[in-house]
């Protein structure tokens, strides 16, 4: 079962509409819905929420150093808390997918995301659960590293709060230990 959900970004108004920062997006519209009141965690590098999802407690987590310095924060969480990795979901922006679709997965490796890389750094383990948010590939010639950190096309946006919102309607099951069937459900 799900005991703490984390959400990945870079903290700073100016990134809070990009496309990397699909993870806080998808925490702060979960924790706006299941009355989650964030605050701040310096001992844990993050701003933390708690809130009742499938009549169990639940741990948010958006770490407050930048993307690939994630792992800090969900190591110190997960330690303190005595969470397992595969009682936690990561929920993230995916390059590899079109703006719009959304997947679940566990395990694997970081596939060039620095804040994966660091959480599996932190935490020595890489079976954690994964919500990928696509944010699709930038166009030719554009840097990586500038279309994350840049905000999406008003078409683009929509299709990422599309996104978030149908993997909003599947966290209930996931956190009751139903996700083989969101898997089937979500990525078919």
């Amino acid at each position: 079962m799900i005991k703490l959900i984390v959400g990945l970004g870079n903290p700073g108004q100016q990134y809070e509409k990009t496309r990397h920062n699909a993870g806080f997006l998808f925490l702060d519209s979960l924790a706006s819905e299941r009355s989650g009141a964030w605050s701040n965690k310096p001992a844990f590098q993050g701003l933390m929420a708690e809130c009742t999802i499938a009549r169990e407690k639940i741990l948010l987590l958006k770490p407050q150093a930048f993307m690939n310095r994630s792992g800090q924060s969900v190591g110190k969480v997960a330690r303190y808390y005595k969470i397992t990795p595969e009682e936690i979901l990561v929920v993230h922006d995916e390059l590899d997918f079109d703006a719009g679709v959304v997947r679940l997965k566990k395990d694997g490796g970081h596939a060039g995301h620095n804040g994966l890389r660091d959480i599996i750094a932190h935490l020595s383990a890489k079976d954690f659960y994964r919500l990928r948010i696509g944010i699709g590939r930038p166009p030719a010639k554009v840097v990586v590293a500038d279309y994350v950190l840049s905000a999406p096309s008003k078409s683009d946006s929509q299709l990422m709060h599309s996104a978030i919102e149908h993997g909003k309607g599947f966290i209930d099951q996931i956190i009751s230990g139903d996700i083989a069937a969101v898997m089937n459900t979500m990525n078919s």
